[in-house]
């Protein structure tokens, strides 16, 4: 059994996530309960909405340290949209400091003619870490479903785990490093190509118990 906190800090339907999470065979909770966060085999920060609200949020729920705490220790955990883009220094959006768990910010997409702000809909990631265990079996250059105007900047081109190509501009859609991977868009909205990718997530928190009980 794996069991999953799902931050909860009012930003977003987390409901669809854990549906796609328990599709995938885990047992997610919704919390935003320091202890619960502390003893679940992994954890998801999901979001929607704006950067500031998020963080304002997350402080006054005393979570900051609960969220850094669980990726320094080393459990897996999965951001999604907004739950990626508040892992970083701080955004274009906004004037609250983030997380700062990334070094880097959150930018706002450039006008474009041809370009529709914000990027809604399916779009295809282009992998860089095709080998990354949360892309296992998926199709090349699989579509994934987005919606958001502000993409992740990090100062470190190494974590980009996927990126994603909108008009002209190529930005970051996934990083991943050691156990920390956050995604742009919505998994629980993608589909086929969205559950595999929750599934992986799930098998790799599996793996990481039974190397547990090996050891």
């Amino acid at each position: 059994m794996v069991n999953v906190a799902v931050i909860d800090y009012d930003m977003g339907n987390l409901h669809s996530a854990c549906k796609g999470l328990e599709k995938s065979g885990a047992v997610p909770e919704i919390t935003h309960s320091p202890h619960d966060i502390h003893g679940a085999d992994a954890v998801v920060l999901p979001g929607v909405g704006a950067f500031d609200p998020a963080m304002r949020h997350i402080r006054e729920r005393d979570l900051e340290e609960p969220i850094k705490e669980a990726i320094a220790s080393g459990k897996p955990f999965l951001g999604i949209c907004l739950g990626l883009q508040i892992l970083f220094d701080g955004s274009e959006e906004g004037t609250e400091r983030g997380l700062g768990v990334v070094p880097g910010l959150v930018r706002r997409f450039r006008s474009e003619p041809d370009i529709t702000i914000p990027q809604m809909g399916w779009n295809q990631l282009e992998m860089s870490q095709p080998q990354l265990a949360l892309w296992q079996d998926l199709p090349p250059d699989p579509y994934v479903y987005f919606v958001h105007s502000f993409y992740v900047d990090p100062e470190d081109r190494s974590i980009n785990a996927a990126t994603v190509t909108h008009g002209s501009q190529t930005v970051t859609a996934a990083i991943a490093r050691d156990n920390l991977m956050a995604v742009q868009f919505h998994p629980e909205k993608s589909s086929d190509n969205g559950l595999l990718i929750l599934s992986n997530f799930i098998t790799l928190v599996k793996n990481q118990q039974n190397l547990a009980i090996t050891f």
